[in-house]
Order: structure tokens, then sequence, then C-alpha cells
């Protein structure tokens, strides 16, 4: 019989302690899930429509445009669920870990933020609409010079770069608790479970 001995990160990390039994609701497990879809799809778009025709290209970019403003509506709704009274989930976590925590899901929701404000501002930036699914939403504001489209265009991918970094990250990290530490971490975020799961 294989008995894993626990490390002193493993006892540093456990939750246990501060569960108390709350779950997150449906609403906000499926605010979560859509989000990580739709920025793992953006994400896969923009990385790949270059390896295609041109035709193509121009489809898989008009597709990311009206993801992107979806995924928007997203956001605003997961802050705006999040900050209403009634919707507020105590956390697991104690002591550092839930400083880190936190700490990756304000960062997380901040790239998001600047992420999609730099979609809107690429595409106005070039004199376009953005479009959405073939509804065009014109921007406030005229083209820019070119050397100004490129650098908005560089900061999306950097953000974009960075929040899939730290989103694996907090992936990692929510299996590790699941299958490591055996604790609800996961388990509250999992679809069926929000409501009903302890």
């Amino acid at each position: 019989m294989n008995v894993r001995t626990e490390t002193a990160f493993d006892s540093a990390t456990r939750v246990v302690a501060a569960d108390d039994g709350t779950n997150y609701d449906n609403v906000a497990v499926a605010l979560h899930w859509a989000t990580a879809l739709l920025v793992v799809t953006q994400f896969a778009l923009a990385e790949t429509w270059d390896w295609f025709a041109k035709p193509t290209q121009n489809s898989m970019q008009g597709l990311h445009m009206s993801f992107g403003v979806v995924l928007t509506l997203v956001i605003v709704a997961r802050l705006v669920w999040r900050l209403m009274p009634g919707h507020q989930v105590s956390s697991l976590e104690i002591g550092w870990v839930r400083v880190a925590a936190k700490s990756v899901h304000y960062l997380l929701y901040g790239l998001l933020v600047v992420a999609v404000a730099l979609g809107f501002a690429v595409q106005w930036s070039r004199g376009h609409p953005v479009n959405l699914f073939g509804l065009g939403i014109p921007g406030p504001f005229g083209p820019f010079a070119r050397p100004v489209r490129g650098l908005l265009k560089e900061l999306h991918n950097y953000v974009a770069w960075a929040i899939i970094i730290i989103a694996a990250g907090h992936a990692a990290a929510a299996l590790y608790h699941h299958y490591v530490l055996k604790d609800r971490v996961l388990k509250r975020m999992l679809p069926g479970y929000g409501e009903h799961g302890r």
C-alpha cells in the first residue's frame, strides 16, 4: 500500500479550516466557465488564423471580434452578479494562500477588462467598426496613426498571453487542490455541484 506523506507545502496550502460549506451558485458557475471557454477560444483563434488562406482568416477574425463582444458582456455580468448582495461566497483559503488566490482573481479580472478594451481600441483605431456577428459597432474616435495602431495590437497580444499564463497557473492550482489535497476548491466551481454539493 502506497501511503503519501504530506509535505510542508501541502500543509501550508490546506484550506479545510476555512471551509464553511458555502458554494458558488449556478449563475456564478456558468459565468465562470463561459469566461474560460471564451478566453481559450479567443486565444486559439488569434494564434492560428495566420495558418489559413485570407477568406478563412477574415472569418476567424470576425469570430474573434464577435466573441470579444460576448466576452465583454460576460465579464460585466460576472462583476455585477458578484457585487449583488447575497452572491458573495466566503473564501476557503486562509493565510497567504487566501491573499494569493484573491490577488490572482483580481489580476485576471483586471487583465480581462484591459484585453477587451484594447481589442475594441485596436479595431476602432483602424477606422473600422467592431463586428458582432455581422453587425457593426462604430467607434467613438477616428483612425489613429499606424505606429499607435501597432502599439495597441502589441499590447493586446501581451495581455492575452499574460491571461493565458496566469489562467493556466490558476487551473493547475485548482487541480492540485482537487487531486493532491482532495479539498473542495475545484468542486465548488463544477457545474451541478454549486448549489447542492458538500
